[in-house]
């Protein structure tokens, strides 16, 4: 069996897309940059998504065992003996005991599946929203499953929020009702503004100390609060035997709120980020209470095994908590963590390329293109995409291989997320002024 340790060195269309083409010719050397801002909301095809069967199972990852040295919060403490974590994950699921129609599963995330408008003082249309989220979870369909979530809009009277929750009802949706402070000091500022860059390796914000300090004591606060508000309404709606699923880092608090209201509650909780190496998450001052938090929970998953090793050693060397070949286990109680794989619908993207409308796409830019390899990058609007430094490696490229100025172009598909995050309005304007000065 190798010796490396996993607990040492964590080292279809889119609606109306806007098209803006800039093409400059300088000392004889073309740039090609097309930019849109074409929001992926194909609700048509999205509500189609073939229904599969409901498991996801766990990757196992053989060989990886070795002594390790764990550290707890206060420096080195003595080596453990050293187990292989994660080996061996079955359907992560059927060991929170959910099995197909006889139990029902609430899946619980900061968004529902859909977005509200209102249209009168009781009238709400809605909408499937776009997201990597829903995407993942539009096939749960052979279960008897809830969501529950914020729906995405200030609602503060009690006739929009009584209409919004009939409407919603008839979508299998529950809704969460945050006010905008909440929402600007748990999901604009904790969630976006500290977890989102840190688990993407960017660190935390440097810019002025104490009223940076003075904004993340109130922006966790926020974020504990508004995980409570969640669990007040998975509270109103559970039944004995219910499966809970939480969702991301928007709930890491949610596992121990509801394990504090109920200890037999089935609970699991999915990261769809990365988690960050031991080294960088111990920088989050929250670092402990989330970590515990989770640990509440019956069932981790991460999408890979590297995230979930991460969150291992991060229990081991912060916590001081011994890793199993499980999971972490903390005074005799066993928290399971594994990796599960999220794919894609391919069956989606097949039927996506029959329609008309694709065809006559593929054919415009087969003829817009002609003679000319496409570099095509479809990225949402992010600090952590790192749109900016592709289009100067692009630049790089061509500076260094002149004889591919008129052979090759790059197709920039940037998705805006997050408008009402500063951090985004600076990606945005990064983006464009990289663009601007390139040409």
């Amino acid at each position: 069996m190798p010796t490396s340790s996993p607990f040492v060195g964590d080292s279809g269309t889119a609606g109306s897309p806007i098209r803006a083409e800039r093409a400059v010719g300088e000392h004889g050397r073309r740039y090609d940059v097309f930019a849109s801002d074409a929001m992926d909301t194909d609700a048509a095809e999205a509500a189609s998504a073939s229904a599969g069967a409901f498991a996801l199972d766990g990757v196992h990852s053989p060989g990886r065992a070795s002594p390790a040295n764990m550290e707890d919060a206060g420096g080195a403490a003595a080596g453990h003996a050293a187990r292989p974590p994660l080996a061996g994950s079955r359907s992560g699921f059927r060991r929170l005991g959910l099995r197909g129609m006889k139990q029902r599963l609430l899946v619980v995330a900061n968004r529902l599946p859909v977005s509200a408008n209102r249209r009168g003082e009781d009238h709400w249309s809605l909408e499937i929203s776009a997201g990597g989220l829903v995407s993942a979870l539009l096939g749960v369909k052979d279960v008897d499953a809830k969501w529950i979530g914020w729906a995405g809009v200030n609602v503060p009277d009690e006739i929009g929020q009584r209409a919004l929750t009939k409407a919603l009802a008839e979508k299998r949706c529950i809704p969460v009702f945050l006010d905008e402070e909440i929402v600007h000091q748990y999901y604009n500022g904790y969630c976006n503004n500290i977890l989102w860059p840190l688990f993407h390796y960017l660190g935390l914000p440097q810019e002025d100390r104490l009223a940076t300090t003075r904004n993340f004591e109130s922006q966790f606060d926020a974020y504990k609060r508004a995980n409570q508000m969640f669990a007040d309404v998975v509270y109103q709606h559970y039944q004995e035997g219910d499966v809970i699923w939480c969702h991301d880092y928007h709930l890491m608090f949610l596992p121990k709120c509801l394990k504090d209201h109920d200890i037999n509650m089935k609970v699991g909780w999915f990261l769809h980020t990365p988690f960050p190496s031991s080294e960088i998450y111990r920088t989050l001052p929250s670092r402990l209470e989330l970590l515990r938090s989770v640990l509440c929970a019956d069932l981790v998953g991460f999408h890979t095994y590297d995230y979930a090793r991460h969150f291992v050693s991060a229990c081991t060397r912060i916590l001081g908590l011994e890793g199993t070949p499980e999971g972490v286990e903390d005074q005799g109680r066993l928290t399971r963590v594994a990796a599960f794989p999220i794919g894609i619908d391919s069956d989606r993207f097949k039927r996506a390329l029959e329609l008309p409308a694709v065809k006559r796409h593929i054919n415009e830019l087969t003829q817009r293109f002609a003679g000319r390899k496409v570099m095509l990058g479809v990225d949402r609007l992010d600090m952590i995409k790192g749109i900016p430094q592709k289009i100067l490696a692009f630049e790089k490229f061509l500076e260094e291989n002149p004889d591919w100025n008129d052979k090759v172009v790059l197709l920039q598909i940037a998705v805006p997320t997050r408008t009402d995050v500063p951090e985004t309005d600076n990606s945005t304007a990064l983006f464009n002024s990289t663009t601007f000065f390139i040409l």
